[in-house]
């Protein structure tokens, strides 16, 4: 299961996904907006992503856990748009026949996200914003979006 949506991730429906009986093991790891950055205090988060090239990478990094771990089950849902703090802002679930294989597999999954795929964040503080780490997304026409 891999999903870009700019709806709330609901992580009960992703959990009930993973029902397996063959599966010992099930991590679900939620990424949640926090109040914090480098010491300043957040007040909300904005996520971009360059749509096509995310699913694109997002289904190789399934294709990849898959290839290197005994993976039965796994989904990968990433949110867009405005989040308010405490939202979720990702969610990976991988279901193993054995614990230390399924928390293996999701942090692969999650810090391989992070430096691969094409979603960015905007931190927004009581005074200004700042895309994460200096990167900014292209406009949509660089993206070759047509929407």
């Amino acid at each position: 299961m891999i999903e870009l949506t700019n709806e709330s991730i609901n992580s009960e429906a992703i959990l009930a996904k993973m029902e397996d009986h063959a599966t010992g093991g099930v991590v679900l790891f939620l990424g949640r907006v926090r109040d914090h950055a480098e010491g300043r205090q957040v007040e909300r988060m904005d996520y971009e992503a360059y749509s096509e090239m995310a699913r694109v990478k997002l289904q190789e990094i399934e294709n990849q856990t898959r290839a290197k771990w005994p993976v039965r089950k796994m989904a990968i849902v990433h949110r867009t748009g405005t989040l308010k703090l405490g939202e979720v802002s990702v969610a990976i679930a991988v279901a193993c026949g054995h614990r230390g294989e399924a928390f293996e597999a999701c942090r692969y999954a999650i810090d391989t996200l992070k430096e691969t795929v094409p979603i960015w964040k905007k931190e927004h503080f009581a005074d200004g914003a700042a895309w994460v780490k200096g990167v900014q997304p292209k406009s949509k026409c660089q993206e070759g979006d047509s929407k």
